[in-house]
């Protein structure tokens, strides 16, 4: 079994975890507000914004021996800057107010899981920021493109209000293929389970984001 495998085998319940926080189910059969909607784009946008300045971090602290994972973050670096102004471009679409966003404080499990990985990386091995992006892509594939079709269908929004979602779905998949590749190379006994040990904290930090939002049955105004 590669390591890649055993990264999914070993994670299997805490994806389930957060497979089963109650706004996917809402979201899948066509219930979903505007307000919640707009939640889940802000705290995107506040675990977003760390994703290049993780990446930088991670990159200055890895082992010489990992030169070849360091290339990979560069690549990584490139595609993946500015992709939080994306989110607030979809907020400013759905008619809300992108600034306020911006300064808002996080919901303490994005807050948690952001800080989380930077300690990873600071404290422990930086190869721990890995279990962070298998969560992020292979999540984004499994749910971001369906998610995306539906809310645009309930809530009737344009499709500049989807960018990050549509962005971050079915066009991961080559990312997910490219990460598959980078972790089969991964061949030390601590840097595996290092990334293993942070995918099973940050599915279970990142599910508790989605239980965070506001369901559409818990706001009086859940039809647009």
């Amino acid at each position: 079994m590669s390591f890649y495998e055993s990264l999914q085998q070993q994670t299997q319940a805490e994806r389930e975890y957060l497979l089963a926080a109650p706004i996917f189910g809402e979201v899948l059969a066509g219930r979903i507000s505007l307000d919640t909607y707009v939640a889940f784009l802000g705290q995107a946008y506040h675990h977003v914004k760390h994703t290049v300045p993780l990446l930088m971090a991670c990159g200055a602290r890895l082992p010489e021996r990992l030169e070849w994972l360091r290339g990979a973050i560069a690549e990584y670096i490139e595609e993946e800057y500015g992709h939080q102004e994306w989110i607030l471009n979809d907020i400013r679409a759905c008619g809300a107010d992108a600034e306020a966003v911006r300064r808002a404080t996080p919901n303490l499990p994005t807050e948690l899981m952001v800080s989380y990985v930077y300690d990873r990386i600071a404290r422990c091995n930086p190869v721990s920021f890995f279990g962070m992006v298998n969560v992020l892509e292979g999540t984004s594939i499994a749910l971001a493109t369906q998610a995306a079709e539906i809310i645009q269908e309930r809530l009737q929004l344009p499709a500049q209000a989807f960018s990050y979602l549509t962005s971050h779905g079915s066009l991961d998949i080559s990312h997910v293929a490219f990460f598959e590749k980078l972790m089969n190379r991964l061949d030390d006994a601590d840097d595996q389970a290092a990334v293993v040990h942070t995918a099973k904290v940050v599915y279970r930090l990142y599910g508790d984001m989605f239980r965070s939002l506001p369901l559409p049955m818990e706001n009086p105004h859940a039809t647009r």
